[in-house]
């Protein structure tokens, strides 16, 4: 057996002589760092570093059970989480299906490049576009709302619309990018099965139905796992850049609590404790809906 081992490692060294700067990253900046989640059952200080801090159990766990912001965070993550997953997934099939009924390369070309441009911009740039267009004072909706004899509405501090914003602007930003995941899944679809289509009388949408859709199933459902384990990550880059006090009770998510409390309060245990939490939620969140993806004629992730 081991000689057999050996054999195949040298038959194949240059192969894993390749392999061996990613597995480097990972275990150097992925693997390793995960020794600091000590730190969650610690009284971290900065002075007596990691292991001379005091070793204080679950008191962190409780400290954030018990918070009276707990729920009013987990719940806010988990709504803007599941609208990202139900609105910014089907955009992302849609435009993939239509760029694939496109016949005019040109006109596909350049409806991608209008698309997934976006995708580039950074968040700040995309909150600038946003106040340009919805702030109180000199925004563009607002000068057409005063115009018609309204009062101007403050689009950005208001709980009513503060969600439908961030989930609007997420789309505009990323269904583009989104959708060459798609683009690239039916273009592995078998030509033949659409012959065979239209040979028993399919039309463009019996095709969709039975040939396109199946064929692009499986990927739906990989994202779909991978989107559910970051279910409690509802996009901190956004959420911190578009959030103001009027509208934490909205939008305040587990992400931009852990921000103030650990970097701003220089409590890194509290902040390494809700990280840890959402680790644990995450990974059972795969593991359930892997086995459903299974248990429903998917193929999952493994």
């Amino acid at each position: 057996m081991e000689t057999r081992l050996g054999k195949a490692l040298f038959r194949y060294r240059w192969f894993y002589l390749m392999m061996l700067p990613g597995l480097l990253y990972y275990l150097i900046y992925h693997y390793v760092p995960m020794g600091g989640l000590i730190i969650a059952f610690k009284d971290y200080n900065l002075s007596k570093g990691i292991w001379g801090s005091e070793w204080v159990g679950f008191k962190h766990f409780q400290t954030i059970f018990g918070s009276p912001y707990f729920y009013e965070i987990m719940r806010n993550t988990v709504v803007l989480s599941v609208y990202r997953i139900v609105f910014n997934m089907l955009p992302d099939v849609l435009l993939a299906l239509m760029l694939n009924e496109v016949r005019k390369m040109w006109f596909k070309r350049v409806i991608q490049t209008l698309t997934y441009g976006p995708y580039f911009l950074s968040w700040v740039i995309v909150y600038g576009l946003a106040f340009a267009f919805l702030s109180q004072d000199s925004g563009i909706v607002n000068y057409f709302i005063r115009e018609l004899g309204g009062e101007p509405i403050n689009f950005l501090a208001n709980n009513d619309t503060f969600r439908s914003i961030l989930v609007s602007t997420d789309i505009w930003k990323n269904t583009g990018f989104g959708a060459i995941i798609y683009l690239a899944a039916l273009a592995t679809i078998n030509q033949e099965l659409y012959d065979a289509a239209v040979v028993d009388g399919a039309g463009r949408w019996r095709q969709l139905w039975h040939v396109t859709l199946p064929g692009i199933r499986d990927v739906f459902i990989l994202l779909l796992i991978l989107k559910i384990g970051t279910i409690l990550d509802a996009g901190f880059d956004q959420v911190f850049i578009f959030l103001n006090a009027r509208v934490y009770e909205v939008g305040d998510i587990i992400d931009t609590w852990v921000f103030r409390r650990g970097l701003e309060q220089l409590e890194f245990s509290i902040a390494i404790a809700m990280n840890l939490f959402k680790s644990v939620i995450g990974f059972i969140l795969v593991i359930g809906a892997n086995k459903l993806a299974k248990k429903f004629g998917g193929s999952g992730i493994w």
